[in-house]
């Protein structure tokens, strides 16, 4: 019997669905862990108002798969410290560069996860692209039979990626924050290349949008990237108070 795990914090929505219904297609037992990490969150983060929707995500999931609710005290035994990961240097770029020690949580939280309940599948989704290149790195290097699976980001109907988060946002800052998935297709339509992306930052910072990166990477070893590579185009900016993430794939690999 194969079992996949499905690692969120909660406030379940159409993205979390599609990482079920992916993780439901490949194992015959699917959990969904449900745990608000407190030690990803960095100082001036949202950690105390993070949405907790504990009894609404269990009935949305209630048919779907099996849910996982540890405590912090069950994941951080008090007196036995977790064995911390050290996200390494790519755990540093982009949103590590604004988020000190943020990927090192991750890790250490999912590693956790991974030893409590024993997966042979895990189903992440696309839309934190580095968080995903970054968990099948430590997957592959501490729990090899762990097959770490990619789900493609779901969007809602404006194209913006759905997101706990977006439930902050007002009704005008929606409009706004549905400027960023425009931006992202104009780089992709113009194959990443250096002058649409900074007219896309451009465009998107006189909307009032607080651009923090916008760039060109490689999907795996998350550096810039110039033309004819392998790429995806990832930002994270601020619409009002509310921090969104996003990325789109602009080249895949050459076929051979």
């Amino acid at each position: 019997m194969t079992k996949a795990l499905v690692p969120t914090m909660g406030a379940l929505h159409g993205g979390h669905l599609a990482l079920i219904d992916r993780a439901r297609e490949l194992a015959d037992e699917v959990v969904v862990s449900i745990f608000v990490n407190p030690t990803q969150f960095g100082a001036g983060d949202d950690f105390d108002r993070y949405p907790r929707t504990l009894d609404a995500d269990r009935e949305l999931i209630a048919d779907r798969a099996e849910i996982f609710v540890p405590s912090i005290d069950e994941v951080y035994t008090p007196g036995q410290p977790p064995d911390a990961i050290d996200a390494g240097a790519r755990g540093d770029m982009w949103e590590g560069a604004s988020r000190s020690g943020h990927f090192d949580a991750v890790l250490t939280v999912v590693n956790r996860l991974f030893d409590m309940t024993q997966p042979g599948i895990a189903v992440f989704g696309e839309k934190d692209w580095q968080q995903l290149a970054l968990v099948r790195s430590m997957a592959a290097e501490r729990h090899p039979n762990i097959r770490v699976v990619g789900v493609p980001t779901v969007r809602d109907n404006d194209g913006l990626a759905m997101s706990s988060r977006n439930r902050y946002l007002s009704a005008a800052e929606r409009e706004t924050a549905a400027l960023i998935p425009v931006a992202l297709n104009d780089i992709v339509a113009e194959a990443g290349s250096a002058e649409s992306v900074a007219r896309a930052r451009q465009k998107l910072e006189q909307s009032g949008i607080d651009v923090d990166y916008l760039a060109v990477i490689d999907p795996v070893s998350l550096n810039e990237v110039g033309p004819n590579a392998p790429a995806r185009v990832v930002i994270a900016a601020r619409v009002g108070a509310t921090r969104l993430i996003d990325n789109m794939r602009v080249r895949d690999l050459p076929k051979r």
